[in-house]
């Protein structure tokens, strides 16, 4: 009888021990298995970093008279605590984000504020730039992150890219000019979430060589708005300049050419590329926030 109460409980002793063993089998397992759940979770969390080239451009910014980086102290906009508040990185998408607002900080001859790249083929000298004759180009890819609405419940606009004339030294002495600025060629907009191009027209085809030099002598034309609505989604667009000849592309699937006397005279000019936020709007606590994923300048 004693032998026989031993066995019974020498089985219920090993039947405990191996069910408590496979239950902190178990455990352990759902605990590592968990673990490993959590570390896959967080290899999962990547901060992406902007690969735009800053090296070749300058950036005006909304704020002294105004304010401007130049290269190389704009490489190192993501500890700059000048540059921070409105050039940045987007971390979860790797974008650079341009935000302005208006101020007092104007450039000459507008009213207008901007956090807005400038291109410089020389990092740090404006004096070196091209001409139509040269070809160049400039393409973009970016969206509008967040803008303000005015009183009527209309969004604001604001300018994403430029082609900006500039006086030689030479020709500024020549019509007396107190700096070297020269119209702009091109403006592209950001307007109701569709992309409008404004480019600049002779007032009068036989003004001379010396009087086109004045930006007196030159007007808006009509302007042309593609005909996709881009809103607050990733659109590309792309500038391509050639003696006489500017194409600009949006998405690769509508085309504005121009081809004509204007584009031809215009060939007078040096030219430099501009892309950011140029905000237009002077609305008590308007904004806009622009991003670019990518920006390339090529020959």
């Amino acid at each position: 009888m004693k032998n026989f109460r031993k066995e019974i409980i020498t089985i219920v002793s090993i039947v405990f021990l191996t069910t408590n063993a496979a239950c902190q089998t178990t455990k352990s397992s759902v605990v590592e298995s968990d673990t490993k759940v959590s570390k896959r979770k967080k290899k999962r969390k990547k901060y992406k970093l902007s690969k735009i080239d800053l090296s070749h451009w300058k950036v005006t910014l909304p704020i002294g008279k105004p304010t401007e980086i130049e290269p190389p102290e704009i490489l190192d906009y993501a500890t700059n605590k000048t540059l921070m508040p409105f050039m940045y990185n987007d971390s979860v998408s790797g974008a650079l984000v341009f935000y302005a607002y208006p101020t007092a900080a104007t450039t000459a001859n507008t009213k207008y504020s901007r956090t807005e790249l400038r291109e410089q083929m020389v990092p740090g000298d404006n004096n070196v730039n091209w001409t139509f004759k040269d070809g160049r180009s400039l393409k973009g890819k970016l969206a509008i992150e967040d803008i303000s609405k005015d009183s009527n419940g209309k969004y604001h606009k604001t300018i994403i890219m430029q082609i900006h004339g500039r006086l030689t030294n030479e020709q500024k002495e020549l019509i007396g000019e107190k700096d070297n600025n020269a119209p702009p060629m091109l403006k592209i907009y950001w307007q109701n979430g569709k992309i409008r191009v404004k480019t600049k027209v002779l007032k009068n085809l036989n003004t001379t060589d010396a009087d086109m030099l004045h930006e007196s002598a030159w007007t808006d034309d009509d302007g042309h708005t593609f005909e996709e609505k881009v809103d607050f989604n990733k659109f590309t667009l792309e500038v391509k300049v050639s003696e006489g000849k500017m194409i600009v592309s949006l998405n690769n699937n509508e085309f504005k050419v121009y081809k004509n006397i204007h584009m031809k005279k215009w060939g007078v000019f040096e030219n430099y590329f501009k892309a950011g936020n140029y905000f237009q709007s002077r609305d008590k606590n308007s904004f806009a926030k622009v991003k670019f994923y990518e920006l390339t300048v090529s020959e």
